[in-house]
């Protein structure tokens, strides 16, 4: 255990966002996601949290993980196939999580869109959240000393 950092964010979760880069994108995504499938297409890591929502994780990755303030968006949602203007539950919190750490809302793309840019992920991380559209991508900002 190390102070001040959220349990939820394991060993292999903790290495594997570290090892993100300026412009790299993390898929966090839900039990339904075919994860195995575009961990392998990307070439990324995949690491499994089967206890947990993904808003859980997502509010844990926030805290540690800054986004892109080059890039706006620099996360996305899925859209509701056949209602894209419509909010899921999970997509309402993800909103809400990324204002309480001080982000920009997402964007959101067409369910066959987010596919595609997940496959360009070097992290997916696929929770247990059994909802459907509890999904979102984020990209990695920078810390910096000026």
């Amino acid at each position: 255990m190390l102070k001040n950092i959220s349990p939820l964010l394991t060993p292999q979760l903790l290495f594997g966002l570290a090892k993100l880069g300026h412009g790299d994108d993390v898929a966090l995504v839900d039990a339904n996601f075919p994860a195995d499938r575009i961990a392998e297409q990307a070439h990324a890591i995949l690491v499994q949290l089967p206890g947990l929502t993904t808003t859980q994780v997502l509010q844990a990755v926030l805290s540690v993980l800054p986004l892109d303030s080059f890039d706006n968006p620099c996360s996305w949602t899925m859209q509701v196939v056949g209602d894209a203007q419509s909010v899921p539950a999970p997509v309402a919190e993800f909103k809400q999580a990324l204002n309480d750490a001080g982000e920009n809302q997402p964007g959101s793309l067409e369910r066959f869109a987010f596919y595609e840019q997940a496959r360009s992920a070097r992290l997916v991380v696929q929770t247990g959240d059994l909802r459907k559209y509890a999904n979102i991508l984020l990209r990695k900002g920078v810390i910096s000393t000026d």
